[in-house]
């Protein structure tokens, strides 16, 4: 199906957004998620069911000075 990532359009296999995060090399980082603008507690990942044109957000923290 296909979903906006971080505002690129993307062809994907995941079913949820915890999936999504395995097939996109996001496991085991800190990340913050929004769905469709909305922020997603890690709570709800695993299941939260992706739709095709759902754009998500995966957000990394940084850090500076």
């Amino acid at each position: 199906m296909q979903v906006i990532v971080n505002g690129e359009r993307r062809e994907i296999a995941a079913q949820t957004v915890d999936a999504l995060l395995s097939e996109l090399d996001y496991e085991g980082t800190h990340v913050a998620i929004a769905l469709n603008f909305d922020v997603l507690p890690k709570s709800r990942w695993a299941d939260t069911t992706l739709k095709s044109g759902d754009e998500i957000e995966i957000i990394t923290p940084r850090q500076g000075g």
